[in-house]
Formats: C-alpha cells, structure tokens, sequence
C-alpha cells in the first residue's frame, strides 16, 4: 500500500510539472538566451486554452502566405468570448501585438509569460474581469520562420530570431492603411470584429547606445479627438510611472537623434503616418501605443521590461478602460459630423524646443579609416549625461477641408477601392443609377512627381494642386463613401491628395498618370502653326512665357505640348485624380 500511494505521490507530482512545463517558453527554460520557433506559439495557444478552458480561447484568425496559421489568445475571466458579447457587456478590448518585426520578438515571450501571471492572480489580479485580451504573440508569422544567429546585428540576443519582413519581403508596420498583406488584411479584419479600445504595438528599437531602456508612445496625445488626446496622456503618463517605479528609463518619444549618428543632434517628437500601428488607430477614435525597448539591453532585460508593460497597460484599462471606452464612442459620434470641416492629415514639430537630461555614454566621435566617415564611439562603462534639445511642441500641418457630402469613386475603380473600404470596415454604397450633371469637386493638378524607386512594391505619387468645382456625368456602379461615419478621418487619410497614405499616393491610380495617346512632332508644329496663325493673344502668350521659362524654352517636347494640350485629341482624363468630392450626398 505504502509502494502504490508512492506510486501516485510520483505521478501527481510529475502531472503538475508536465502541466507546468506545457507553459513554459524555450525563453524561460534557457534564462531568455533563447526564443522558441513557431510550433513553440502553436502548442502554447492550445495549451493555454487547455489548462484555462473558462478564461482563454486560442483562436486562428488568418493563414499568412507561406499557409501557416495566425494565432490570437483572447483572455478573459467575463465569459465574453466573442465580439458580440464583449460589446454586449460593453467591455474594453485591449490588442497587444507582438512580432510585426519577427526579429524584434520580445513581446512575443514576454506576452506568455504575463499571460501565466495574468491567470495564476500572481500580477494584474482583476484585470481580466473587466476587460477582453487579445494577444497576438506574432504577426508575421513567416518572417518569424526565417530565423537565424545575426538577423539583427543592431540587438543583443536572443541567440537566434526571425526576419523584419514578410515572406513577400513587406513590412507590416508601413502596410496598416494600404493593407496590401495577406496577414494585414487578417489583423485588420480582427480589429473590426473586436473594435479595441487600445492596441499595443511591441518593438525593438534599433539606434545609438545609451541607458534609458524603453520608449511609450501614444496616439491620440498630438493627434485626434481632442478628448481621447486627454485620455492619451493619461494612459502614457500612467504607464511611463509605472515603469519608472520598477527601475525603467522611459521616455515618451521615439529616441532617435535628428541627425544620424550625432548624440548631440537632439530628438523630435511627432505624429507617425497612418501606415504605421500608432498612426493609424487614432483614425479610427481608438488608443494604438508603440513600446520599443532598447535593442542594446540583453534579451532578457528587454522581456522583463516588456513584460512590465504589458502588466501596467492592462492595469490600466482595468481602472480606466470603462471610461476611455465611453470616451472613445462619444468620439464616434463627432467624427460623425466631421463633414465641412478643416482637419489636419500632417502634423510637424515646431521650433520650440526644451533642453532635457538624456542619460547616455561618453562618446567620442571621429573620422573612420574604414570608411572615412565621421563615427561615433560609445564608451558603456561610463554613464554620461547630454544636455540636449527635444522638439516636442506639435502642430498641425497640412490642412484639409472635408466635403459635406463625401467621396465618389468611378465604377471603372471600384473593385480594387473596395477591397481596400472593406479591410477597414468603412461604410459606402454603390450607386444602382447613374447621375447627370451632378455637381462635384475635381482634383485639378498641377504638379505629379512620381518616386524613381520602388517603395513596398509601389512607385509613389506625389500630386500637387487643389480641388475646383465641376459638373460631372457619373455612370452606374460608382462607389461613395460618406464623411458622415465615425471613422471619417480614415476616409479622409484614404481619398485626400495631401494626406501621406492616400490611396494615391500608394499608386493605386497611377495608370491615369501615364499619357497613352500621343501627337507625331510633325504634326504638333502644324497644330501650333494653325493656332498661332488663328489667335493672337496665344501668340502673344507664348512669346512671353518663352522669355520667362528659360527651362520651357529649352525643351522642345513642352513648347509642342503646350500646343497639344490646346487640340481637341488631347485626352480630357490624362493627369486627372478620378475620385471626386461630393458636398450632397446622391439619392
């Protein structure tokens, strides 16, 4: 009898440590030299929901490329398992995302093991009953496979990690308002169905070496809702003191000096465009914060402070969320009239600027032999304070003039603007007839520049001119979005010209930017001679515009496509933005 009650002691014992060790990381059992491959987040989102079946769901939300599945945990002790019943019980969602960067991975094994705490009561003891988690240990899965020793040469540890890019070699953190990915598309059909209230975006910064570990920002606190700017500031402010009182060095912006390489150049905040997480979800009246630890701190360090993080956000929402939640609806709401008015779609920093104790290395700085340059030196064994500027007063910089009405897109573009309405879950109908004579805005322009080098797989467009009033012909199948929806200021970062991530500037219209039909030279010189002979006041134009444009003079295309233009073969739609502007909205 003693041997057999041996036997089970035995066996209890060993089923707690199999239990135990079924949640353990790779980066746990190695003292964080190491990070675990994928299967590693498969079989830990299965054993989670195993061990916790009335607190966590492991659920697939995409397959990425290469076929492997995309993996979210969502965590709560309220039942609330489905978006449904979350907004049901009008619960705060928090999103934290880790490995967009794959080689950037702390948040990865620092997500599992807050999670452990999270469920044991041994952290953030009742932040799961008052909020929904979402945990996405990795974004790009694929990237994450391609794992090696030196992926990135700028980090210390772990031994081995994932690739920045995708295996389409996009990178997923400029991919949020073009959503061309496969797995953007995934993540964002994720956010739609759980609308979270916050998103946390888990880095590793790359850069200069240096003691502060951890940089905290927030959007909206420069940018969006004016309320949720208030609420920002208190979530980062919040954040940033917790991490401070466990021994952190934070700071509230990006620390990367403004001129390469030099400790003395200084930093600037600023507004990140909406291709990036922290841009992009104060467009939707929601929080998105950006963590980035120091890539010179070993890996553990950078887990343990990660970790901290993720423990302090999720006390956050757990005080607070309730009341941003209200917030962030309330916001809805206004952005809902937001038609006819100025908003911004840029912001810059302004010259102010405030001296401030940034501890660092001494450091010396001189010319290479290598490569000749000037090179900077940092000496880790001797702490050093800079006195140096930060720019942090924002404003707003280019200004845009919503329409009353909305936008409208010809149905010769609606199938791929489409997509792009339906990744972001933004309201639009197609038009069942066509309107005549329909008064609109045209976007006349003046200048396009398109980029000599590829960016994300897309040659950028850059227009310059403003929009002037018309009467236009519409044709059955057209798209209008109105401005009058609560992701309005999305709308207008998708369709304005001067927004940086517009719909056109990613190039999806570039095609009307390209002359297709063309006048013989020959041909062009009798045009001119027929005009000139038959007017005048053009001769008279010409002349003096010869006189004043020394580039035009010497360009024998222009002077002839300055009479071409004038024919009736040139082509009305050529350099023409086909994405009109409605102060009405079309019955």
């Amino acid at each position: 009898m003693k041997r057999l009650s041996f036997y089970f002691a035995v066996l209890l014992a060993s089923s707690a440590c199999f239990a135990a060790d079924t949640l353990t990381t790779l980066a746990e059992q190695s003292a964080y030299q190491k990070t675990g491959r994928y299967d590693e987040v498969e079989l830990l989102c299965r054993n989670f929901q195993k061990n916790y079946p009335k607190a966590i769901r492991c659920q697939e939300f995409g397959r990425t490329p290469e076929g492997r599945p995309m993996l979210a945990l969502i965590a709560t002790r309220t039942a609330a398992f489905t978006p449904y019943l979350a907004k049901e019980k009008q619960l705060p969602v928090t999103l934290i995302q880790g490995g967009i960067h794959a080689g950037e991975i702390d948040g990865k094994d620092a997500g599992f093991l807050a999670l452990k705490e999270l469920l044991d009561n041994t952290a953030a003891k009742e932040a799961l009953d008052k909020q929904v988690l979402i945990f996405v240990p990795v974004f790009n899965v694929d990237g994450h496979e391609r794992f090696g020793a030196w992926n990135r040469p700028n980090q210390r540890g772990p031994e081995q990690m994932g690739w920045r890019t995708t295996a389409q070699n996009y990178n997923l953190n400029r991919d949020y308002l073009k959503a061309d990915t496969v797995e953007m598309q995934s993540m964002l059909r994720l956010i739609n169905q759980w609308d979270p209230l916050l998103t946390v975006d888990l880095h590793v910064t790359d850069g200069a070496k240096f003691e502060h570990d951890i940089s905290i920002q927030v959007e909206p606190v420069h940018a969006g809702d004016n309320a949720l700017r208030e609420a920002g500031k208190v979530l980062q402010n919040n954040v940033i003191t917790d991490l401070s009182k466990l021994g952190s060095l934070p700071l509230p912006f990006y620390m990367s000096f403004n001129k390469d390489d030099d400790p003395m150049s200084g930093f600037t905040d600023g507004v990140p465009a909406p291709r990036f997480s922290h841009g992009y979800f104060q467009l939707r009246n929601r929080f998105g914060m950006l963590v980035e630890t120091h890539s010179w701190k070993d890996y553990s360090t950078r887990v343990r402070i990660t970790h901290n993080t993720i423990i302090s956000v999720l006390e956050q929402v757990s005080r607070l969320g309730a009341e941003w939640r209200k917030t962030a609806l309330e916001a809805d709401m206004r952005a809902v009239s937001n038609g006819g008015k100025t908003i911004p779609v840029t912001y810059k920093a302004s010259e102010q600027f405030k001296i401030i104790d940034f501890r660092g290395y001494a450091y010396t700085r001189k010319p290479s032999e290598i490569s000749g340059a000037l090179m900077t030196s940092y000496d880790e064994t001797k702490p050093q304070i800079w006195r140096v500027r930060l720019r942090d007063e924002i404003l707003p910089d280019a200004l845009v003039q919503t329409p009353l009405g909305g936008y409208l897109v010809p149905a010769s573009h609606a199938r791929s603007v489409i997509e792009k309405l339906r990744a972001h879950g933004l309201q639009f109908q197609t038009l069942n007839a066509g309107l005549n004579q329909i008064d609109a805005e045209r976007f006349a322009t003046a200048k396009v520049t398109l980029s000599p080098e590829s960016v994300e797989g897309h040659q950028i467009l850059q227009l310059k001119g403003n929009w002037v009033a018309t009467q236009q012909n519409i044709g059955k199948g057209a798209l209008f979005i109105p401005i009058a929806q609560p992701k309005s200021a999305l709308v207008v970062a998708l369709f304005e010209p001067q927004a940086p991530d517009a719909l056109v500037n990613w190039g999806l219209f570039n095609n009307m930017f390209e002359q297709k039909e063309y006048m013989e030279a020959y041909v062009a010189e009798e045009v001119a001679r027929e005009q000139l002979a038959a007017s005048p006041e053009l001769k008279a134009a010409f002349e003096k515009k010869l006189k004043a444009d020394e580039a035009f003079a010497k360009n024998p295309a222009a002077r002839l496509e300055y009479f071409a233009r004038r024919h009736a073969s040139w082509d009305q739609q050529y350099q023409q933005y086909p994405v009109l502007r409605l102060n009405t909205v079309p019955k």
